[in-house]
């Protein structure tokens, strides 16, 4: 009997055993169990920043513990600053907010920019898909083929206003490299592409690569444009040829203003949770979104939608944010000086112009 009575004790430990796991696991699964998680979109339906959310919604919740409900949310509105201020001041932060965002909102609070009432460096990161360098291109047909073509003649370049990347960028080439590019603002994405095609303008100068490659890929596959030169940290593979804007510019001394400058195209297509949600659910968000990024289906989704996916984790978005918000006052000076250099314009379009 004393032997049985043993037995039933190793019986009762074990399973209390297989409780304690039992209720541990359940415990690791409770935050998000039966929740449902806002992705809110600051843009609106159709575009690069949505399709690059949607496609992560598909296989992020397979890899949240508890497997909670995920839902899109667009909240478009003044350039994604309507939904960053919006997580950044009256979102829950409970973990049930994730938002996808601009980059380009990245550095508006250290320019100066009053309407952005958030501070990245105390945004929760959870990570960055992909980068998004841009390119300054001409169409086939023009007889600008180089940038050096385009410090001797000038440029027409189509831009969709006077803050986007397509009028920044080439404002920024005027004043660094001594270039001749004519931003030609008010339209549209679509209607600037389709300038160029109709040979209104020259080209765009500051076009995402990753974006052309899932809007115009014909204009890839088919040579029908000349790349001038490429932003970013190093040349993209598929351009290997194509001088990078830090390769050409004269003053070394400008090349950490351009670090600056070119931070949000490196985090190109960032997710954050509002600041204060706790670090335990932060830190499941994030590796749910790493593991995501590795993940099969997931990486068929991303490339039947001819996403380009080149991930930054969170932990390593936070920091380089931090740096950005610490960097010597005239480098930031210089930086937000050159975001709208002196003696940029923009001039309208001439079928715009004309009407009324």
């Amino acid at each position: 009997m004393m032997k049985v009575s043993c037995f039933l004790g190793a019986c009762g430990a074990v399973l209390a055993l297989a409780g304690l796991t039992a209720g541990a696991s359940a415990q690791t699964a409770a935050p998000y169990a039966g929740k449902q998680i806002r992705m809110v979109i600051a843009s609106g339906a159709g575009g690069g920043y949505d399709t690059y959310a949607r496609v992560l919604t598909q296989r992020l919740a397979a890899h949240i513990p508890g497997n909670p409900t995920l839902v899109n949310e667009n909240m478009p509105g003044a350039a994604g600053l309507n939904a960053t201020n919006w997580t950044a001041t009256q979102a829950p932060k409970d973990g049930t907010v994730i938002l996808a965002t601009y980059n380009a909102l990245l550095l508006e609070p250290l320019f100066g920019n009053k309407k952005a009432v958030y501070d990245p460096s105390t945004l929760e990161w959870v990570g960055s898909m992909g980068k998004q360098q841009q390119i300054c291109m001409t169409w086939q047909t023009s007889p600008i083929k180089t940038i050096a073509d385009a410090k001797q003649h000038e440029v027409t370049v189509a831009a969709t206003g006077a803050t986007g990347n397509s009028a920044t960028t080439p404002n920024i080439l005027n004043a660094m490299l001594g270039t001749k590019f004519k931003v030609i603002g008010g339209y549209s994405t679509s209607e600037a592409r389709l300038a160029v095609e109709r040979g209104e303008v020259d080209g765009i100068c500051g076009l995402s690569w990753t974006t052309l490659k899932a809007s115009n890929p014909e204009w890839i596959q088919n040579k029908r444009m000349n790349v001038l030169l490429q932003t970013g940290a190093k040349r993209q593979d598929e351009l290997p040829q194509v001088p990078l804007l830090r390769e050409l510019v004269p003053n070394k001394d400008d090349v950490k203003v351009l670090d600056l400058l070119q931070l949000p195209e490196e985090l190109g297509r960032p997710f954050a949770m509002p600041p204060g949600t706790p670090a335990s659910l932060v830190a499941i968000v994030r590796k749910a979104f790493d593991e995501t990024l590795k993940d099969k289906a997931f990486l068929a989704a991303a490339a039947k939608a001819h996403l380009v996916i080149e991930p930054t984790g969170g932990a390593a978005m936070q920091s380089e944010i931090a740096t950005a918000y610490l960097a010597p006052k005239p480098i930031a000076a210089h930086a937000k000086e050159l975001m709208q250099p002196k003696g940029a314009s923009v001039a309208a379009p001439k079928s715009k112009a004309t009407k009324g």
